[in-house]
């Protein structure tokens, strides 16, 4: 089985308390596997608009033309 590595991070105060709130009604037991949920969830999306950008605007034509071919864009 593998290790898992932890490590700590510092956040102010208020917005620790925002979290607690935040998090109320979720299932989640600690603040920690929140904001690490939040935080993937976040890196995720980022990660999904960079692969969007990568996407050319020939790309995105082709891709146009098929839909017409299909009949799904006028």
């Amino acid at each position: 089985m593998a290790e898992k590595n932890y490590t700590t991070v510092s956040i102010p105060k208020p917005l620790a308390k925002k979290v607690k709130k935040r998090m109320e009604g979720t299932g989640f037991n600690s603040m920690s596997s929140y904001v690490t949920y939040v935080l993937r969830q976040v890196i995720s999306s980022m990660e999904e608009e960079d692969e969007e950008e990568e996407f050319s605007e020939e790309d995105e034509e082709k891709v146009k033309e098929r839909l017409r071919a299909l009949g799904y864009l006028d």
